[in-house]
């Protein structure tokens, strides 16, 4: 009785890693094994990096706020316990925007929780 392999999945779960290894570069786009790994750990890398990204974008976002704060006559630190106190809801990433973008609005936002 002759050997039964599933060519048809096998060939498809290659194609699927060769096709994600486009654009590299010698042997790590056209050798399956070599574009395995490489595509394995570009994925491992991504799906770090997804995470990474919103710590930097954070890190970012603070890092305006704070210069524009002392700008402002105050600091990061009691620019944000005073919105809390105040109850204002603008997230960081909003307040880093009106910090860059507009900052009169960003003046009017300090000076309405300033005691």
């Amino acid at each position: 009785m002759p050997r039964s392999v599933n060519a048809v999945a096998s060939r498809r779960r290659r194609k699927k890693i060769l096709k994600m290894a486009k654009g590299y570069f010698l042997a790590r786009r056209t050798v399956y094994t070599v574009a395995k790994n490489t595509v394995e750990k570009g994925l491992q890398y991504a799906y770090r990096d997804r995470r990474n990204k919103k710590r930097a974008f954070r890190r970012l976002w603070i890092a305006r706020i704070n210069a524009a704060a002392r700008i402002n006559g105050t600091t990061y630190s009691k620019l944000i316990h005073q919105l809390s106190e105040s109850d204002i809801q603008l997230n960081r990433k909003v307040l880093a925007d009106l910090a860059m973008n507009h900052p009169e609005t960003f003046k009017a936002v300090v000076a309405s929780i300033a005691k």
